[in-house]
């Protein structure tokens, strides 16, 4: 998401602090080379046992579907260059008064104009893909709140808010409807079995849709069973709707379910993704590799790279990050030139981190 949780990232202490300023390149690069073996039985383990992702062409699925609704997403991409996505939702609300553990998405209908506010942050700073206020979104999340029976309230608003923005900022932007993870875990390792899932995704993207979206942004993935229920209920909510999908790199250049980015770019396109990468995660060191992974089997892919700004930390209950602005814009730089073509930043970040970034990859800002 624009980061609407602050749990979606582990947290280290001060002494645990992975800080850059304390680092040096060398150190960085043999921790990514160093890898902690996997436990016996693990998701991971299973997934190295396998070995690499098969060898041969990548056969993408049932993408976007060319039409109307899809024309302002096309366009955007036929611009060329890199297009800048936006930043944290999380972070800028608790810093505008929500508390923790509260749903983000009830602020769609209790504070709107802060949500706006948030959005307008980012589309000043030149941000070209924005995303809802719906991370929780869907009904498994929402039920942890007694909101189960407002899932299209508050992501029809969610997109409608957005909408009203991107329209006074002069349509500049897409509108990116926002599904995060449903906070189950699949079957057989959990009790969410497939068809459940994937109704519950569609239940929530027919609601982003309904309210006006240009693509549906999937993000914060661990497991490629929950992805790809999100993918196929999003294709069946709409046949052209563009989809973005995204996983979290978290462990050692795995997902926390085992899944390799080579893996992620086989299957997210395969099941008919438009754009894909990675977002959140330990920051944008342990994220560049991964796009440079995903670049080297899928060298036609639309790339995504949406990085936390820097590994959290937990400092008086409340998460930190530690990458100013010119760190996440270097950043930047590094993975359009693994690849990416779309970049953003997720959370931690703020629209000064966006503004920066835009300044180093040549975006063009609003007037």
């Amino acid at each position: 998401m624009p980061s609407g949780y602050p749990d979606r990232a582990p947290f280290t202490s001060r002494l645990e602090s992975r800080d850059p300023v304390d680092t040096t390149d060398d150190e960085r690069i043999g921790r990514r080379r160093s890898r902690r073996a996997p436990a016996p039985g693990s998701r991971a383990a299973e997934a190295e046992a396998a070995g690499p992702a098969p060898e041969g062409p990548i056969l993408a699925g049932n993408q976007a579907a060319p039409g109307p609704a899809n024309a302002r997403w096309r366009a955007l991409l036929a611009e060329g260059g890199p297009i800048l996505a936006d930043g944290a939702m999380g972070t800028m609300l608790f810093a505008s008064g929500l508390q923790f553990g509260d749903p983000p998405e009830a602020w769609n209908i209790s504070n709107p104009e802060v949500v706006r506010r948030i959005h307008r942050g980012y589309l000043d700073a030149g941000s070209r893909i924005v995303m809802t206020n719906t991370f929780g979104g869907n009904r498994l999340r929402l039920r942890l709140h007694g909101l189960d029976k407002r899932v299209s309230e508050l992501n029809r608003t969610a997109a409608i808010l957005l909408r009203a923005e991107v329209d006074a900022a002069g349509r500049r932007a897409l509108v990116a409807g926002d599904i995060g993870p449903t906070g189950e875990i699949m079957a057989p390792l959990g009790t969410l079995d497939e068809d459940e899932a994937v109704d519950v995704f569609a239940e929530q993207a027919a609601a982003l849709i309904a309210g006006g979206v240009d693509v549906i942004w999937i993000e914060t993935m661990s497991h490629l069973s929950e992805i790809g229920a999100a993918i196929r209920g999003a294709r069946r909510a709409s046949a052209e709707i563009p989809i973005i999908a995204t996983m979290t790199f978290d462990t050692r250049g795995y997902t926390m379910m085992g899944v390799s980015p080579e893996q992620a770019a086989r299957s997210l396109l395969e099941a008919g993704a438009d754009a894909i990468g990675g977002n959140c995660g330990n920051g944008p060191d342990e994220l560049l590799p991964v796009i440079e992974k995903m670049a080297a089997v899928a060298p036609e892919a639309v790339l995504v790279a949406k990085s936390n700004a820097g590994m959290p930390e937990l400092v008086d209950l409340r998460a930190v990050y530690r990458a100013d602005p010119p760190t996440m814009a270097d950043a930047g730089l590094g993975f359009r030139a693994a690849g990416a073509r779309i970049i953003g930043a997720c959370c931690g970040s703020s629209p000064a981190h966006l503004a920066a970034m835009a300044e180093a990859l040549g975006v063009a800002q609003p007037d």
